[in-house]
Protein backbone atom coordinates (compact mmCIF):
# COMPACT_ATOMS: atom_id res chain seq x y z
CA UNK A 1 0.00 0.00 0.00
CA UNK A 2 2.05 2.58 -1.39
CA UNK A 3 1.40 6.06 -1.11
CA UNK A 4 3.04 9.32 -3.47
CA UNK A 5 2.96 11.60 -0.61
CA UNK A 6 6.68 13.03 0.58
CA UNK A 7 6.97 13.00 4.51
CA UNK A 8 9.43 16.01 4.84
CA UNK A 9 9.80 15.03 8.71
CA UNK A 10 11.13 11.90 8.62
CA UNK A 11 14.53 11.33 7.12
CA UNK A 12 16.63 8.26 6.19
CA UNK A 13 18.98 7.45 9.33
CA UNK A 14 20.93 6.13 6.41
CA UNK A 15 21.36 8.83 3.89
CA UNK A 16 19.28 11.66 5.49
CA UNK A 17 17.52 11.77 2.42
CA UNK A 18 13.78 12.85 2.20
CA UNK A 19 11.05 9.90 2.43
CA UNK A 20 8.25 8.83 1.70
CA UNK A 21 5.42 7.08 3.46
CA UNK A 22 5.54 2.71 2.79
CA UNK A 23 2.68 0.93 4.02
CA UNK A 24 2.47 -0.01 7.77
CA UNK A 25 4.53 -2.74 8.95
CA UNK A 26 2.62 -5.86 10.93
CA UNK A 27 3.13 -4.23 14.13
CA UNK A 28 0.97 -1.18 12.76
CA UNK A 29 3.54 1.21 12.94
CA UNK A 30 3.85 3.53 9.64
CA UNK A 31 6.79 1.97 7.49
CA UNK A 32 8.93 4.92 5.11
CA UNK A 33 10.76 4.45 1.74
CA UNK A 34 13.84 6.78 1.53
CA UNK A 35 13.61 8.77 -2.10
CA UNK A 36 17.43 8.51 -2.11
CA UNK A 37 18.68 5.28 -0.94
CA UNK A 38 15.16 3.22 -1.28
CA UNK A 39 15.76 1.77 1.91
CA UNK A 40 12.55 1.10 4.37
CA UNK A 41 12.67 2.11 8.17
CA UNK A 42 9.68 2.56 10.74
CA UNK A 43 8.58 5.17 12.66
CA UNK A 44 9.95 5.62 15.95
CA UNK A 45 8.59 3.36 18.25
CA UNK A 46 6.73 4.27 21.33
CA UNK A 47 9.52 3.92 24.66
CA UNK A 48 8.70 0.73 27.03
CA UNK A 49 6.92 0.70 30.11
CA UNK A 50 9.11 2.29 32.84
CA UNK A 51 8.20 2.76 36.10
CA UNK A 52 9.26 6.18 36.37
CA UNK A 53 7.36 7.74 34.23
CA UNK A 54 4.60 6.20 36.49
CA UNK A 55 6.04 7.05 39.56
CA UNK A 56 6.19 10.93 38.90
CA UNK A 57 2.15 11.24 37.36
CA UNK A 58 -0.53 11.64 39.34
CA UNK A 59 -2.31 8.12 38.72
CA UNK A 60 0.82 6.94 39.51
CA UNK A 61 1.19 8.51 43.65
CA UNK A 62 -2.66 8.32 43.70
CA UNK A 63 -2.24 4.58 42.83
CA UNK A 64 0.69 3.93 45.52
CA UNK A 65 -1.22 6.14 48.12
CA UNK A 66 -4.59 4.21 47.44
CA UNK A 67 -2.30 1.22 47.83
CA UNK A 68 -1.08 2.48 51.16
CA UNK A 69 -4.79 3.37 52.43
CA UNK A 70 -5.51 -0.51 52.04
CA UNK A 71 -7.64 -0.61 49.00
CA UNK A 72 -7.13 -3.98 46.30
CA UNK A 73 -5.20 -3.12 43.66
CA UNK A 74 -8.55 -4.01 41.35
CA UNK A 75 -9.92 -1.02 43.34
CA UNK A 76 -6.98 1.20 42.55
CA UNK A 77 -7.17 0.05 39.10
CA UNK A 78 -11.04 1.43 39.02
CA UNK A 79 -9.89 4.85 40.38
CA UNK A 80 -6.76 5.77 38.72
CA UNK A 81 -7.24 4.08 35.11
CA UNK A 82 -4.08 2.26 35.43
CA UNK A 83 -3.52 -1.41 34.21
CA UNK A 84 -3.22 -3.91 37.63
CA UNK A 85 0.23 -4.95 36.06
CA UNK A 86 1.24 -1.45 36.24
CA UNK A 87 -0.16 -0.76 39.78
CA UNK A 88 1.88 -3.91 40.63
CA UNK A 89 5.37 -3.11 39.11
CA UNK A 90 4.59 0.39 41.18
CA UNK A 91 3.96 -1.42 43.85
CA UNK A 92 7.41 -3.32 43.34
CA UNK A 93 9.16 -0.20 42.63
CA UNK A 94 8.26 1.71 45.53
CA UNK A 95 9.04 -1.11 48.22
CA UNK A 96 12.64 -1.29 46.49
CA UNK A 97 12.80 2.31 46.71
CA UNK A 98 11.55 2.28 50.48
CA UNK A 99 14.01 -0.23 51.37
CA UNK A 100 16.93 1.58 49.79
CA UNK A 101 16.15 4.73 52.13
CA UNK A 102 15.91 2.57 55.08
CA UNK A 103 19.34 0.76 54.66
CA UNK A 104 20.63 4.55 53.84
CA UNK A 105 18.93 6.30 56.58
CA UNK A 106 18.22 4.31 59.33
CA UNK A 107 21.96 3.76 61.09
CA UNK A 108 22.77 3.91 64.99
CA UNK A 109 19.30 4.60 66.12
CA UNK A 110 19.52 5.13 69.60
CA UNK A 111 16.74 2.45 70.78
CA UNK A 112 16.36 2.53 74.37
CA UNK A 113 13.07 0.21 74.18
CA UNK A 114 12.41 -1.91 71.22
CA UNK A 115 9.25 -3.72 70.88
CA UNK A 116 9.09 -6.90 68.32
CA UNK A 117 5.61 -8.68 66.28
CA UNK A 118 5.58 -11.37 64.03
CA UNK A 119 3.34 -10.96 61.17
CA UNK A 120 1.17 -14.21 59.39
CA UNK A 121 0.16 -14.47 55.91
CA UNK A 122 0.34 -16.69 53.22
CA UNK A 123 1.22 -16.92 49.45
CA UNK A 124 -1.17 -18.48 47.07
CA UNK A 125 -2.51 -20.92 50.02
CA UNK A 126 -2.30 -21.58 53.29
CA UNK A 127 0.03 -24.37 54.80
CA UNK A 128 -2.58 -26.90 55.74
CA UNK A 129 -4.08 -26.61 52.33
CA UNK A 130 -0.98 -27.61 50.44
CA UNK A 131 -1.49 -30.95 48.36
CA UNK A 132 1.17 -33.73 48.54
CA UNK A 133 2.99 -32.64 45.73
CA UNK A 134 3.79 -29.29 47.30
CA UNK A 135 4.44 -29.78 50.57
CA UNK A 136 8.98 -28.91 49.25
CA UNK A 137 7.55 -26.17 47.46
CA UNK A 138 8.91 -23.01 49.03
CA UNK A 139 7.29 -20.32 47.10
CA UNK A 140 3.78 -21.50 48.87
CA UNK A 141 2.22 -21.26 51.91
CA UNK A 142 2.91 -19.92 55.49
CA UNK A 143 5.33 -16.35 55.26
CA UNK A 144 6.26 -14.87 58.46
CA UNK A 145 7.24 -11.02 58.85
CA UNK A 146 9.57 -9.85 61.66
CA UNK A 147 9.56 -6.88 62.66
CA UNK A 148 11.38 -4.34 65.11
CA UNK A 149 10.24 -0.84 66.49
CA UNK A 150 11.46 1.72 68.83
CA UNK A 151 8.60 1.88 71.29
CA UNK A 152 8.50 6.16 71.28
CA UNK A 153 9.25 6.59 67.88
CA UNK A 154 7.22 3.73 66.62
CA UNK A 155 10.39 3.89 63.65
CA UNK A 156 10.77 0.18 62.28
CA UNK A 157 14.22 -0.54 62.50
CA UNK A 158 14.85 -4.21 61.09
CA UNK A 159 12.42 -6.88 59.41
CA UNK A 160 13.11 -9.95 58.03
CA UNK A 161 10.39 -12.24 56.38
CA UNK A 162 10.92 -15.85 55.93
CA UNK A 163 9.66 -18.93 57.11
CA UNK A 164 9.38 -20.22 60.23
CA UNK A 165 12.20 -22.77 60.49
CA UNK A 166 14.96 -24.58 62.80
CA UNK A 167 17.50 -22.61 60.68
CA UNK A 168 18.56 -19.76 62.63
CA UNK A 169 19.68 -17.39 59.46
CA UNK A 170 16.56 -18.63 57.93
CA UNK A 171 15.33 -17.76 54.16
CA UNK A 172 14.01 -14.40 54.26
CA UNK A 173 15.54 -10.99 53.77
CA UNK A 174 16.52 -8.67 56.31
CA UNK A 175 16.12 -4.79 56.65
CA UNK A 176 18.69 -2.87 58.54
Amino acid sequence: METTATTSEIVCSSCGGASKRFGRHRNGLQRFRCLSCNKTFTEEHKPAFRIENYLFTDQGRMAVKLLLEGCSVRSAERLTGLHRDAILRLLLAAGQRCELLMDRLIRDVPATEVQTDEIWGYIAKKEGHKRPDEYQDETVGDVWTWVAIERNTKMVLAFAVGRRTLDPRGSGKTGQ
